[in-house]
């Protein structure tokens, strides 16, 4: 048997190094500093490489350190931490041992829990570790199993995280735009909306909406939020407006969808318990430190998104208020970090506080340790900013290659070198418990075999199991002021809510169930989608004054519901369209017939259920709703309606022949028709210009063919003139010579008219030129007429706007449903004995 082992101040009992050659522990413990935690650490290793024990081992160790750990349970793993057994009874080790287990092995469980004890007293005894020192860790810390959304365990309040908090805006702008940010990502990612922070309307409106208000200093709740969803305090977003933006129908489908959430059954358990303070999680009031478990292995997927995106931002808080240290403050440890912290380029909600705090817990004593089986399930930027690497077997060779790359990053950062040919055959054959440890303030990586847990390794606890186990704690944990209390009784509008009237004191006229209807009649459910809270709340807004309540019934009242649809259909005009009508009336008793023009409602067949939904009462039903053959002719009454009644209007522009959208107003109409007018007014003068174009380039034509002319009579003119100058001389010539002067003179008078002729012949080209130029002219102002003329034509064809009504064929009518339906309404006495009745439905 080993001596008894004990971490020195500072330094965390991991194990005993191990020969891999020798595939044997050695004697060289391993310690590691505490305070290197401050530069994060990732564990590694495959599902049986032991990851969850060296999990549970360093939270025990630092826990033992007397420094708080905040754990993220995705799976329920690490709620082991609370199975210690100081005396290792093998009664202590009963409750929690797998029953199947015993079966296989062919024993009583209280046979198995003996072995299980005397396996963990001879494993703790091999490593050094005595009764005493697991006393110790249940002295050292207070343990609690928080599980959100569930009162298993303490049930933690996330919805406080909605409220303003008292931070001035100037100063921590960024840090608060990043908090609402956070919250948005949260709370969609609930309802499963995928939301881009950037590029989401969705994210974008509730965003401003949640920073509005805290600006404004208001509260905040839930509630709050959908009803500002629908009328947002402000009209512009950016430089559109509200409605361009996020219609108005887009919004109210995503307040009801929210709405859903805040009406589901068991909601208010996310309400309930402590606030998500970190402050308060990481000390209790003796002073010591806790170990704050969130165990989240009941909610699915989008519920710990949620809530895990709450938490990191409200550690993210934390951390911002912290003044600077080197020293280890707190330690964060996520279990199964799978699908949380994923590589580039998925983005879940839990990824931007993630990093954040990576980058900037280290300057607070933040410690983050992240834990999973692959290397795969992490961003890489995340596993180079880890300092400490605890990495298990890998069979995957693509496993291992990225984490030789995240660990010669890491190296890299701390300017040493690695052996990556022999971590690389080591990784693959790494036997169960046995990790590469590297320190990149330690250098050289170290192979170590863990030591025994303290805490019985019992596997995934069940919410049974957690109840089991946490109730003495999570009392103990909470103060009475703390203890399940609604986050609604905070709120800053005090408002006197009564409890639900008891079964037994049902009001008069009133029946705690439907009545009894023969199988032919039609009925159907509205399920309530309306809080009461949220009810009165809409009421003292409505009333401008507070409502005391004395009593309340949630009370189905009959109504006559009828569903029908006319399809609408032209194909000439392009048209097909299905026009939905829904009407939800109350039967006054009477033998008057139903006015079909009134009672419209937003209902659909989705919304129907076939039987009652929860508890309620119920009123009298009229007779016209119980007879079959009163339901027939309302129903066919109803589809008479829709005949008669149910059309489009369509818009129609005969001149340009264009037909309207179903739907689509006067001017949007008018715009297409405006571009519609100008394609065929540009066809129009493509044409016209063609044509002028045509005739211009004939006059152009036949200029050309003068100017040539011109070109040619001038240079004749120019010749005949020189000749004519030289028939002068050479006429004198003769004279003064005695030669016969009538045959000069005869020559120069011809050359004279061959020069007049030159010259009449350039003047007219000059005159058919300018002729030309004139008819050049004269076709450029037609031309400006005739634009003029056909704009001015399309101008007016662009108003030529008529309407045509389009009404169903008979054969087009359907009635899918028309019978009766039961509708929920909360029946609320009032203290001065008023009975006003509140919709429990949109």
């Amino acid at each position: 048997m080993m001596m008894s082992m004990s971490s020195e101040r500072g330094k965390l009992y991991l194990g005993r190094e191990y020969d891999l050659k020798k595939s044997q522990v050695g004697e060289n413990p391993v310690f590691y500093k505490a305070q290197h935690l401050t530069t994060h650490g990732v564990i590694l290793g495959m599902t049986g490489s032991g990851k969850t024990g060296l999990g549970v081992i360093l939270l025990e160790e630092v826990l033992l350190q007397g420094l708080p750990v905040l754990i993220l349970d995705p799976k329920g793993d690490i709620a082991n931490l609370l199975l210690t057994f100081p005396d290792l009874r093998p009664e202590d080790f009963g409750p929690w041992v797998d029953v199947e287990g015993a079966q296989r092995k062919g024993v009583s469980v209280e046979e198995y829990a003996a072995q299980e004890a005397a396996k963990w007293q001879k494993g703790l005894a091999d490593w050094g570790v005595t009764g005493e020192r697991i006393a110790q860790l249940r002295r050292a810390a207070q343990f609690t199993i928080f599980t959100p959304g569930s009162e298993a365990g303490q049930p933690v309040n996330v919805l406080h995280f909605f409220e303003a908090p008292e931070l001035d805006w100037d100063e921590h702008e960024e840090a608060l735009r990043e908090r609402v940010g956070g919250i948005v990502s949260a709370l969609l990612g609930l309802v499963g909306v995928e939301a881009d922070p950037l590029q989401s309307p969705e994210h974008i409106l509730l965003a401003r909406i949640v920073e509005h208000v805290w600006r404004a200093g208001e509260h905040l709740d839930l509630p709050t939020l959908i009803h500002l969803l629908q009328k947002p305090p402000f009209n512009q977003v950016g430089v559109f407006d509200l409605e361009a933006f996020f219609p108005e129908k887009d919004r109210f489908a995503l307040a009801r969808t929210l709405n859903n959430l805040v009406a589901a059954p068991g909601f208010e358990s996310w309400q309930e318990g402590m606030p998500l303070d970190v402050k308060t999680l990481l000390f209790a009031e003796d002073g010591r430190p806790r170990a704050s478990i969130f165990y989240m292995a009941h909610l699915d997927d989008a519920q710990r998104l949620f809530f895990i995106t709450l938490f990191l931002e409200a550690v993210r808080d934390w951390v911002r208020q912290q003044s600077g240290t080197t020293d280890l403050r707190a330690l964060l440890y996520f279990d199964e970090v799978f699908g949380f912290f994923p590589p580039y380029p998925r983005n879940p909600s839990t990824k931007t506080p993630l990093m954040a705090l990576i980058k900037q817990g280290r300057s607070a004593g933040l410690g983050v340790v992240l834990a999973t089986q692959n290397p795969g399930d992490l961003d890489y930027k995340g596993l180079t900013n880890a300092g400490t690497w605890a990495v298990g077997s890998l069979r995957a060779e693509r496993d291992k290659e990225r984490v030789l790359e995240g660990l010669e990053g890491a190296v890299a950062e701390a300017g040493a070198a690695m052996d990556r040919r022999t971590l690389d055959a080591a990784l693959g054959a790494l036997k169960p418990r046995v990790f590469l440890l590297h320190d990149i303030r330690e250098g050289a990586p170290v192979f170590f075999h863990t030591r025994w847990a303290m805490s019985y390794l019992a596997g995934p606890l069940t919410r049974k199991q957690v109840r089991e186990l946490a109730g003495p704690a999570a009392e103990a944990a909470t103060s009475p002021s703390e203890a399940r209390t609604p986050a609604a009784s905070k709120q800053t509008v005090v408002v006197s809510v009564a409890e639900p009237r008891p079964p037994e004191a049902v009001p008069e006229g009133l029946s705690p169930t439907p009545p009894t209807l023969p199988p032919e009649i039609l009925q159907a459910f509205l399920p309530p989608t309306t809080t009461f809270e949220w009810a009165l709340r809409a009421y003292e807004e409505q009333t401008k004054q507070a409502a005391l309540t004395k009593d309340r019934d949630l009370v189905y009242v009959p109504r006559l519901l009828a569903l029908g649809a006319a399809r609408l259909l032209d194909r000439k005009r392009g048209v097909d369209h299905q026009k939905n009508v829904v009407r939800l009336i109350q039967v006054s008793g009477s033998s008057v017939g139903v006015n079909w023009g009134e009672g419209e409602a937003v209902v659909g067949n989705d919304d129907l259920a076939l039987k009652p939904m929860g508890e309620g009462l119920y009123e009298p039903l009229p007779a016209e709703l119980a007879r079959s053959r009163d339901l027939a002719q309302l129903a066919k009454d109803f589809a008479d309606y829709l005949y008669y009644n149910a059309s489009v209007t369509i818009l129609y522009n005969p001149a340009l022949d264009l037909y309207g959208d179903v739907g689509e107003n006067r001017r949007d109409f008018r715009v297409r028709c405006g571009e519609e007018a100008e394609r065929q007014r540009d066809a129009e003068l493509k044409k016209a210009r063609a044509a002028m174009d045509k005739k211009i380039d004939a006059v152009e034509k036949q200029m050309r063919r003068e100017e040539r002319e011109l070109k040619a009579d001038e240079a004749e003119l120019a010749a005949r003139k020189r000749d004519e100058v030289l028939g002068i001389g050479e006429s004198a010539f003769n004279l003064l010579s005695g030669r016969r002067a009538s045959t000069a003179l005869s020559r120069a008078s011809r050359k004279r008219t061959m020069t007049q002729k030159a010259k009449s012949d350039v003047e007219e080209s000059l005159e058919a030129i300018e002729d030309l130029e004139g008819q050049l002219q004269a076709l450029e102002e037609e031309w400006q007429d005739q634009a003029a003329d056909i704009k001015d034509a399309w101008a007016d064809r662009l108003e030529e706007i008529e309407e045509f009504e389009l009404k169903p064929r008979r054969t087009d009518v359907t009635v899918s449903f028309c019978g009766l339906a039961w509708v929920p309404v909360w029946r609320v006495v009032l203290e001065d004995g008023r009975q006003v009745d509140l919709p429990a439905r949109e």
